[in-house]
């Protein structure tokens, strides 16, 4: 079996690809990512066949969908502060980006599709745990494109049949996810300036929480999902009913690390969700077995990447 994945010299994408190939029955993996924001040297040392290109060319999809048994899309503009800025940009990447995908899997003979979403779709709505059936109330430009993203993935599905899964993710980190730019992750923003003993920034009281999702069990789901053609009818959460705020995450930085960390408080972002928890009983009844790692073992593994990497003395 032969896999695309779109988006796959991103953070999660390029993970994803070396879980793809260590299973038995993947035989290939083709990766379509115009590196606006993944790096092809996350894919050194890894057997994929790598197209430089963009989700927005319909000749170039169809090119690399030749062939393929099944799509992953996780090409996307990330960033809530980012779309902020650039609200157009955000759409036509994930909004018309990924119905490009779905056209051209269409045009490939009905490829099986599994797309990213994103647990910022439900914005403002205050319920806990953020289960599949709430309203959604996006409150940033990103999230109304990932409200795109995976309405056009359940709308193909019912329109023309296209098998298709939408993941809602929340808060995915690990290895490979970079830090040290203006619209990093929480997790790598924290660890760098950790390691290079700069105070951690945190946008408001700290006491804002999320579901972190550490990176190897969000490959092995998608993994699974696209070798076995797993879909439904309506997004699901990819997550695990976890609550950590910031505050808690810098204690568990700490101990991981050994020793204390400074804190630096500045002003809120515009657009962030305050609170984040799934509920994740639709994940468990598609993927039973799936056994999440723990924030302190995922923040282990994170910190070794980090000091692998050599960029720390």
């Amino acid at each position: 079996m032969k896999v695309l994945v779109t988006g796959g010299a991103g953070f999660i994408g390029a993970n994803l690809c070396r879980e793809l190939l260590s299973r038995d029955e993947v035989d290939g993996v083709a990766v379509l990512d115009d590196l606006s924001s993944g790096f092809a040297s996350n894919l050194d040392g890894v057997d994929v066949e790598l197209t430089e290109g963009t989700i927005l060319d319909p000749a170039t999809l169809d090119a690399v969908c030749r062939d393929v048994d099944a799509v992953v899309h996780l090409g996307a503009r990330p960033s809530v502060p980012r779309s902020v800025k650039d609200p157009v940009a955000s759409h036509h990447a994930n909004a018309t980006g990924t119905l490009e995908v779905l056209q051209a899997a269409r045009r490939a003979g009905d490829l099986p599709v599994v797309v990213a979403s994103s647990s910022s779709v439900y914005g403002a709505n205050p319920e806990l745990p953020k289960h599949e059936g709430l309203r959604t109330m996006p409150i940033s430009p990103y999230a109304v494109s990932k409200q795109a993203t995976e309405s056009y993935a359940v709308a193909f599905a019912h329109a023309y049949g296209l098998p298709t899964l939408a993941f809602r993710f929340f808060n995915v980190y690990g290895p490979l996810q970079a830090a040290g730019h203006a619209y990093a992750a929480v997790i790598p923003s924290f660890v760098d300036a950790a390691m290079r003993g700069e105070p951690l920034t945190i946008h408001g009281d700290g006491e804002q929480s999320r579901d972190f999702t550490y990176v190897g069990t969000v490959t092995r789901v998608l993994a699974d999902a696209a070798l076995h053609r797993v879909t439904d009818l309506e997004p699901v959460n990819l997550a695990f009913g976890t609550r950590t705020t910031l505050n808690e995450l810098v204690g568990e930085l700490a101990e991981v690390l050994g020793h204390d960390v400074r804190v630096e408080h500045v002003e809120p972002r515009v657009g962030d969700v305050r609170d984040s928890q799934a509920a994740n009983d639709r994940l468990r009844a598609h993927f039973p077995d799936v056994a999440p790692t723990s924030l302190r073992d995922g923040l282990t593994q994170t910190v070794a990447w980090f000091r692998a990497s050599g960029a720390y003395a």
